[in-house]
């Protein structure tokens, strides 16, 4: 893979073009089909069908729906764009107050040539329960905020007929038995919450695969070995079925594998010299998944991709690459002014990739929400190392119904993404501070446990912002200014305590030696005088540019002087509604010249001399 610039006058014309399209959402995504891409780049099939578009759906406010045998509507009576959320302005809706309950409706068509296939119906995310009926029919309820699932309908729609679709969603965010992320508890966003996201908000897509198709991998890079180990799992089973793999640099095939195609079974492909995947140099191998019956015959075939890449920890550091590796990471909510929890494209996606390597992060924490696949399909192609975290704000983390439900979500998300060579640390949790002794510290040790247990090759964060009981990085908050006071804070002396945001928490595990991050600092305001009143970024008010970029500067040179410091998240890379704190506006124009956010934090090198 190329190495791509990002600087220059491309990145600003493509700063002024998404500024642009984010602007105009609403005009662009009606000229066609929404989200027209395919929604898992890294799991690909030739044959599918795109089912965004117009829906029509109703409120359910009185949860009276079931009575009115809302499950055979033909149709309802108003219409929304899916995948936007209704609270959204790319829906054509625009509810902002709370939804209890609503309704969607659409007639599907299975194409005729789909004739023989297990025909899938995928749903990217919906918020929270949605129960889907096929011709009045229930096929399935699912219960997540941002976790992906599918479901067989073969049996309900035969190829080459239609039915009519119909989801019902129950949204019960302020229940405390539902992650939520930053979606606002009250009718007004205010302080770090913004606009509720409710319903469909990723797309949904028809596929036909074979009964004995490829269901899923675990494609495990090894750079020591110089090899990558393939674990399939198969919808099902027949003897004489094979899986051929094949990892291909451009147009070569530099390894293959054939074995029995059974679940269990690992393949395991050398890779001679393997080229490695960093943000620096992010390349890719293409790989080919293809299942053949006893006769030969290709049943099943998927595209997909491999970085090969390291990711550990060891004395203190972080580790890429077997070498010791500085984060330079950037808060990023993934809000949009059109789209609310969804881009208004997959280009906008791409390019907030892109505005944050121009200021110089190899990274970014992303934050109390479960981004969807082709955000990290985009940061595996750029380069740039990502934190997976859920929406876990909403969650009662001390009750046991509460986390069973985020555990059950979890699982899914991390079995959804962990192929992808972007992501470097797990990071459910943040900021804990209700948490109390009991369901909290067993929560969070089966959350580590279960983690670990799915992928073993990653560390886990289990709580950003100290509310550690089991975890592989030691992860602090802090918003000091003051130059002095963030050296004495994250500076380690024998036998002093080491900083805490929530000192005095006994049953809170003690720092061990684990790399140790502040992944959340900065959160410098920019506000125009006319926006003073209701927004807000962290500290005082920030009167000039040369002011701000002092401040920016000092805390830096704080962070490079505390030695045992391995990583930063800077707070955020947009404004996000009344939190006015990114390094740009909310609709992705710059606040200020990307080459000086850019020299700032680049003192400090992603490579660590020790």
């Amino acid at each position: 893979m190329r190495s791509i610039n990002i600087l220059g006058t491309t990145f600003k014309k493509r700063v002024i073009f998404v500024a642009m399209m984010t602007l105009m959402g609403a005009f662009a995504v009606k000229a066609s089909t929404p989200r027209a891409e395919y929604p898992r780049p890294q799991f690909e099939r030739s044959q599918w069908l795109n089912l965004n578009g117009t829906w029509t759906y109703t409120f359910d406010f009185g949860k009276s729906g079931d009575a009115r045998d809302f499950r055979n509507s033909k149709g309802f009576d108003d219409k929304i764009l899916v995948p936007f959320c209704p609270e959204s302005k790319l829906s054509g809706v625009e509810h902002t107050d709370f939804i209890n309950c609503m309704w969607y409706q659409r007639t599907i068509s299975v194409p005729a040539a789909w004739a023989g296939k297990k025909i899938l119906l995928h749903f990217g995310a919906v918020d929270y329960e949605a129960t889907i009926y096929i011709n009045g029919k229930e096929v399935m309820q699912h219960f997540g905020t941002g976790s992906s699932f599918e479901m067989d309908i073969t049996k309900y729609v035969p190829a080459g007929q239609s039915a009519n679709l119909v989801v019902r969603v129950v949204d019960n965010l302020r229940s405390g038995m539902q992650p939520g992320g930053k979606q606002c508890w009250n009718y007004y966003s205010g302080g770090c919450d913004y606009t509720r996201t409710t319903g469909i908000w990723q797309t949904v897509w028809l596929e036909p695969v074979s009964a004995q198709g490829l269901k899923n991998v675990f494609a495990i890079p090894d750079i020591d070995q110089q090899q990558l180990v393939v674990r399939p799992e198969f919808y099902g089973e027949a003897n004489g079925n094979t899986l051929t793999v094949q990892v291909l640099d451009g147009k070569k095939v530099v390894a293959t594998k054939t074995a029995n195609a059974v679940n269990g079974s690992n393949l395991v492909l050398s890779i001679k010299k393997p080229k490695l995947w960093s943000p620096e140099s992010p390349f890719l191998y293409d790989v080919k998944y293809i299942v053949k019956d006893a006769a030969g015959k290709v049943i099943d075939e998927v595209s997909s991709y491999a970085g090969m890449r390291k990711i550990h920890c060891a004395d203190g550091y972080f580790y890429l690459n077997n070498k010791p590796y500085f984060q330079r990471l950037v808060l990023d909510q993934g809000y949009y002014p059109d789209g609310i929890w969804t881009a208004p494209t997959d280009e906008a996606l791409k390019h907030d990739i892109e505005m944050s390597k121009a200021v110089g992060f190899n990274g970014a924490r992303l934050h109390q929400k479960a981004f969807e696949e082709r955000y990290y399909y985009w940061a595996d192609k750029l380069g740039y190392i990502c934190w997976g975290e859920q929406a876990s704000w909403g969650t009662n983390v001390n009750n046991q119904e509460a986390t069973g439900n985020f555990l059950r979500e979890w699982t899914d998300l991390v079995v959804r993404d962990r192929n992808h060579p972007c992501i470097v640390t797990w990071t459910p949790l943040n900021e804990t501070w209700g948490a109390q002794a009991g369901t909290y510290v067993r929560f969070v040790q089966d959350l580590y446990n279960l983690t670990k247990a799915i992928d073993p090759t990653r560390p886990v964060n289990d709580a950003s912002g100290d509310g550690h009981v089991k975890t592989d990085i030691w992860s602090v908050h802090d918003y000091t200014r003051e130059y002095d006071k963030l050296v004495e804070n994250h500076t380690f002396r024998n036998g002093a305590p080491h900083y805490r945001n929530m000192a005095g928490k006994d049953y809170l595990a003690e720092w061990e030696g684990q790399p140790y991050m502040i992944d959340e600092f900065g959160g410098l305001g920019w506000i125009p005088k006319a926006e003073r009143g209701n927004s807000w970024g962290y500290g005082a008010q920030i009167e000039t540019e040369d002011e701000f970029f002092e401040i920016l500067e000092k805390e830096i040179d704080a962070i490079k002087a505390c030695k045992n410091v391995v990583g930063f998240c800077y707070t955020q890379i947009t404004d996000v509604e009344q939190e006015k704190n990114g390094v740009y506006y909310y609709d992705r124009r710059p606040k200020f010249d990307a080459a000086k956010w850019k020299a700032i934090f680049e003192k400090i090198p992603s490579i660590i001399e020790k």
